[in-house]
């Protein structure tokens, strides 16, 4: 049983962290409604989720995806680049120690799950302004007796490692060659974003489905052609913030 661990989205997110985009009104109204739609999209392709209450003073907190990496083994509480979102931790450690030995990032590290891109047991971490590789060398620590293999992986012009590539198939990745370099994933297949889309890379796969997002039409439209389904989901609001699909579930198995 696949599992989803969400936030609603706080009401103070119209003062979200920004790094690369500039700060535009975000519609609270909307924001929320797209993401119960977001929800619902997971629940039709099979995932039970578990929403977490709204945190007022959190304004990122709806991006559950930065504070932990769950594997089959454990779940690792990172350590947000961000100390803003440092607090958040909290909640999510209790939400998922009902499933998982919890086991921690700690100082100076900071790594945001949204650089954690985990291919089977290879683990692809993106060297961004949020993930320093003190993060690297931990992770490496905590997950190589699980058989873990970590790859620090060069990120630039974008906040995220997953803003950049992801998975949209077996063996196969979306990417953004701008933003992250394809030789640094040997052995896997990718697509390549069309370039009149930077965003368009972040795509959430469940089973043989992939959530994307209709903002990235002509992207859409390489997936189709090369045979990945993809479901329509809308998280434009959210995009505002530096937000994507990927960034909000924790999604895993129970």
């Amino acid at each position: 049983m696949l599992i989803a661990i969400t936030r609603a989205v706080s009401p103070s997110i119209t003062r979200c962290e920004l790094t690369y985009l500039e700060r535009v009104p975000i519609d609270l109204p909307t924001a929320r409604r797209q993401h119960r739609e977001y929800e619902a999209a997971l629940r039709s392709v099979g995932v039970q989720v578990h929403p977490l209450a709204p945190e007022a003073d959190l304004p990122d907190s709806v991006f559950v995806e930065d504070l932990a990496v769950v594997v089959d083994e454990c779940a690792v509480i990172t350590r947000p680049g961000a100390p803003s979102r440092r607090p958040e931790g909290e909640s999510v450690s209790t939400a998922l120690t009902p499933y998982r030995k919890l086991i921690h990032v700690e100082a100076p590290a900071t790594l945001d799950g949204g650089d954690v891109l985990v291919i089977g047991k290879d683990i692809y971490i993106g060297r961004s302004t949020r993930s320093n590789p003190l993060a690297l060398e931990q992770l490496q620590t905590l997950l190589a007796p699980y058989g873990y293999s970590i790859r620090g992986i060069p990120v630039q012009g974008c906040l995220h490692l997953k803003s950049a590539v992801t998975q949209v198939s077996e063996g196969t990745l979306l990417l953004n060659p701008a933003w992250v370099d394809a030789t640094d994933f040997p052995g896997l297949e990718f697509l390549a974003i069309d370039p009149a889309e930077p965003y368009a890379a972040n795509a959430l796969r469940i089973g043989t489905t992939v959530l994307y997002q209709p903002a990235f039409p002509r992207t859409r439209q390489i997936l189709e052609q090369a045979g990945i389904r993809t479901q329509l989901v809308d998280e434009s609001e959210l995009g505002k913030a530096e937000g994507a699909l990927t960034c909000c579930s924790l999604i895993f198995t129970a």
